[in-house]
Order: structure tokens, then C-alpha cells, then sequence
């Protein structure tokens, strides 16, 4: 854990922080490698240029691991920002990161503990993107998990189905894979509830042309997995396919332009710009991906204002989507992992289009 630090120091050096405040739960972790649940209560980890790095802790959260920084404890009747700014240089500019609750910074602000505040959020964040080795296999093997997973997903489809019933499907078919737990709320949705990019499975029953949208993924390994695939049940329309088709060639285009150096901006471009030309721009309400590892959605996207450049080590969602209100929507994920020599596409489940019908 200490090279991780070490890698978020060298990043502050970098931005001309000398410390840097970070109340992040996931960021903690993934720094230390223990999880909290503060609650409302303050749990930070200040990270300093010195390598005296000091984690504060309410008593109400036992610790007795190594963390990688001296442990400073207070508790509930405690003037925690008072201890805080004890550790804090006031000559000093201090970063801290977007999570910080206001009432903490406020405070600390009027008790004057720093000489100014900066959103050094970057310095994790980009330390957190760039996925270690480890990481990557874990990523790999959750993705794989997700794969096998998709195929028992799609034997669920029959009649008299409901989107709330495949929904519980999905949790205890994860389970029997050995997978931890689902990466979020797994969306499942037939017909006109599929335009919603969000839908919340209900007691919708799937009807002949239908499509039939499993938007799922598991986490294992303390990793997470994500992936879509859209069905269609008995038959498919004309438009239904063309549709289907033009998201498949997005999808495509965006990932056949991955590798190192590549900007955002420009993969998402890619995608967009042919389900614009086939007519169905205002139908793609979304950027086209997502940071993943430890949380589903992790810091860096893939979309129109995002001017970075990916990688090696960097793995999101590609996921482009047409949704046509009260009438259809298709969605393709896949996850990708810049390589150095090119995009490694997580998810092997095929994406040609499927009409499934159990009667055959």
C-alpha cells in the first residue's frame, strides 16, 4: 500500500501540493486497504510531502492493522477539525478532495488551517485509474464471471417472465458463480421500459417483440464487473434491428479506435457520430462510459468534454445506447482495458443480434 501512496505523493509534487487531505472512503481503502464506514462522522488521511502521513480515526472504528500512517484518534466529543488542523502546515496550501463534506472544510477554513485550498482530487483519482497489474487480473476474472453469467441470464427468457422476477434471477445466479455480491442494482427491462437508460425492474411481463435488456454485473474479488446485452423475444421489427445494428457498429467503431494515447473525447466522438448519421442522435442521451474498478463508477469517463488521453492500465465501459420513448431501446457495454499495445475487450459474450425463442 505504501507504493500507492508513494504514486499519489509523486502526483502532489507534480501539482505543487505538499499535502493533501483525502476523506474519500474508497480512496482510504485503496490506499490503506481498510474500509470504513464513517457515516456522518469525519474519517481522512492527510498524505504529506515529509512521508508523515497520519490517518484520523473515531474510536467507534477498531484499527488494529498496519495502515501506512500514524493513527490519530478522536472521538464524538471531540473537536475532530481542531485535531485535524493540529497536523496541518497554515504556511502551507492544502488539497483536498471532492468528497469532503462542507461542514468539515468550513470549519477548517475558519480555523484558518491552511494558507489556501485546493481540489487535489486528481492525485488519487489518476493513481486509482491507472489499474496495477493485480488489479487487472481481478478485473479480467470478474468480467469473465460476468460472461457466464450473461448466458444463464438469457436462458431465464420465457413466457410469463417479469422484470422483477429475472431481476432476483440475476443476485442468486451470481451467487451460485461465486461472486461476492452484485456490482449495482442489476436493470432489467422489456419493451417501452428499455428507453429508460435507468429503469427500476417492476412487474412489466415480457411479451412477443419485445426487447429484453439485462444491464448487470457482479463484484469479486473486491473488483467489479458491468455489461449489457439486448435481446429480442420471438421477433424483431425492421427498426428494432436497424437500431440494434447501428448501436452493434458503435460500439464497434469506439472500441476498434483504443490504445494508448487515444483521446476520450474522440472515442466517444466515434460512437456517437455514427448513430448520428444513421439518424438516432438525439436518441443517445448519454456519455459513452465509465471509470470502473473497486466502485462501479469510478473518477474519468468517456465523453465529449473529456480531453484525456488513455493509458495502459485504464479500463472503462464502452456503452453506447438508442432509446426511443415508450417504444424500444437497445444498450451494448462492454468493458475495455488499454494495453500498451492496443485495448483488451473484457467481456466476450457475443453481441450479434439474438431473437430468443424457447420454443425452439
Amino acid at each position: 500500500m505504501n507504493s500507492r501512496m508513494n504514486n499519489v505523493c509523486r502526483r502532489m509534487e507534480k501539482a505543487g501540493l505538499k499535502q493533501l487531505l483525502i476523506t474519500d472512503p474508497w480512496s482510504i481503502y485503496y490506499l490503506t486497504g481498510k474500509m470504513f464506514q464513517p457515516g456522518e462522522r469525519f474519517l481522512g488521511l492527510l498524505l504529506k510531502e515529509s512521508g508523515d502521513h497520519k490517518v484520523f480515526i473515531n474510536h467507534l472504528f477498531p484499527a488494529p492493522e498496519e495502515l501506512g500512517a500514524e493513527k490519530v484518534w478522536f472521538s464524538d466529543t471531540d473537536p475532530c477539525m481542531a485535531v485535524v488542523a493540529e497536523y496541518v502546515d497554515p504556511r502551507e496550501i492544502l488539497g483536498i478532495d471532492k468528497m469532503m463534506a462542507a461542514r468539515f472544510l468550513l470549519e477548517l477554513m475558519e480555523r484558518k488551517a491552511a494558507g489556501g485550498y485546493r481540489n487535489g482530487s486528481f492525485c488519487v483519482d489518476d493513481t486509482r485509474g491507472c489499474k496495477e497489474p493485480d488489479e487487472q487480473e481481478k478485473m479480467i476474472r470478474a468480467s469473465f464471471l460476468n460472461d457466464q453469467a450473461m448466458a444463464l441470464f438469457r436462458a431465464l427468457v420465457r413466457p410469463g417472465l417479469t422484470e422483477a422476477e429475472a431481476a432476483r434471477k440475476v443476485r442468486e445466479i451470481y451467487r451460485e458463480l461465486g461472486a461476492e455480491d452484485v456490482s449495482f442494482t442489476p436493470i432489467v427491462s422489456f419493451g417501452a421500459n428499455a428507453a429508460d437508460p435507468h429503469h427500476e425492474p417492476d412487474d412489466t411481463v415480457l411479451k412477443e417483440g419485445d426487447c429484453v435488456l439485462f444491464d448487470v454485473g457482479c463484484r469479486l474479488d473486491g473488483y467489479c464487473s458491468d455489461m449489457t446485452r439486448t435481446f429480442f423475444y420471438r421477433t424483431v421489427s425492421p427498426e428494432q434491428r436497424q437500431v440494434y445494428e447501428t448501436v452493434l457498429r458503435a460500439n464497434l467503431a469506439a472500441e476498434a479506435m483504443m490504445r494508448p494515447g487515444v483521446r476520450f473525447c474522440d472515442l466517444d466522438a466515434a460512437a456517437r457520430n455514427i448513430i448520428t448519421e444513421a439518424g438516432y442522435g438525439p436518441y443517445f442521451t448519454h456519455r459513452l462510459g465509465h471509470s470502473i474498478g473497486m466502485e462501479v463508477h469510478e473518477p474519468g469517463d468517456v465523453s465529449a468534454v473529456n480531453t484525456d488521453t488513455a493509458q495502459p492500465g485504464r479500463i472503462f465501459s464502452c456503452e453506447p445506447g438508442i432509446y426511443l420513448t415508450d417504444r424500444f431501446g437497445v444498450r451494448i457495454e462492454d468493458l475495455c482495458m488499454i494495453t500498451p499495445q492496443g485495448v483488451r475487450v473484457l467481456n466476450r459474450y457475443p453481441k450479434e443480434l439474438d431473437i430468443i425463442d424457447p420454443a425452439e
